[in-house]
This record gives structure tokens, C-alpha cells and sequence, in this order.
């Protein structure tokens, strides 16, 4: 079956075109797990407004790491766009029920998926956009 989803080979530029969308979130997601660590002024703030406990930091950190790092592996890059999605959502659910913004963790979750569209021909095939 894996051979039906494969779809002509992506020339260079759209190839760096899905990188590119795809460094960008995660540059967003590891600069917050590197505050996660380091645990900013701003990230200590953050917590006590979002209602979360400052010893879920560390721990928050490192998943947004493994997902991070399962995004950018190849073979695992789909799997690793699942669950920073699910990461992302809950960020989302997080604001709103404090009554933030939401749209600030969606961006990365467009880009992340938009990058992996762009630079994985078997998600383009199980996805068209047109055919």
C-alpha cells in the first residue's frame, strides 16, 4: 500500500519551501520548552496567570522536546505533527479557560502542518488538495 501513496519527488525549492514552514514552529516550541527549563520571570508569570502548578515546567518541557524531535525525523515527522497538535490544543483549551487569547498556539500548529504538507509526498498523496 505504501507504494500507492507515493507521489513524484519534490523539486529543491518546494522541498526548502516545507523546511522552512517546518524550523519555524519548531523554533516556537523549543524556545518555550528552553523557558520551560530555565523558568523566566515571564514563564513564572505565565503559570500563576494560566493557574498551572511551576513543577509542571520541567516536565511540560521535555514532552514539547520529544514531540519536537519526533517532527523533525522523517519517518516520524507525522506522528510527531499529531502530537504537538494535541500539545497545542491543550495550550488552547489552557487560555481559553482563562479567557486569553487562543490564536497565538494555533499559529504554530497551521505551520507545522503546512510545512510537513509541503515536504512529505505521502501526506500530499493521502491528502490532496485537488485531484
Amino acid at each position: 500500500m505504501e507504494s500507492n501513496l507515493r507521489s513524484a519527488p519534490l523539486s529543491k525549492p518546494l522541498l526548502w519551501v516545507g523546511w522552512i514552514l517546518s524550523v519555524l514552529p519548531v523554533l516556537m516550541v523549543v524556545v518555550s520548552a528552553v523557558m520551560k527549563f530555565v523558568k523566566t520571570p515571564e514563564l513564572i508569570e505565565g503559570f500563576a496567570h494560566l493557574g498551572l502548578d511551576l513543577r509542571l515546567a520541567v516536565g511540560l518541557g521535555v514532552l514539547e522536546l520529544a514531540c519536537t524531535i519526533l517532527y523533525l525525523i522523517p519517518r516520524t515527522a507525522v506522528l510527531g505533527a499529531i502530537l504537538l497538535t494535541g500539545y497545542l490544543g491543550g495550550a488552547i483549551a489552557t487560555h481559553l479557560r482563562v479567557g486569553d487569547p487562543f490564536f497565538p498556539p494555533i499559529l504554530p500548529g497551521v505551520l507545522l502542518w503546512g510545512g510537513l504538507y509541503v515536504r512529505d509526498t505521502r501526506l500530499r498523496a493521502l491528502l490532496p488538495l485537488r485531484r
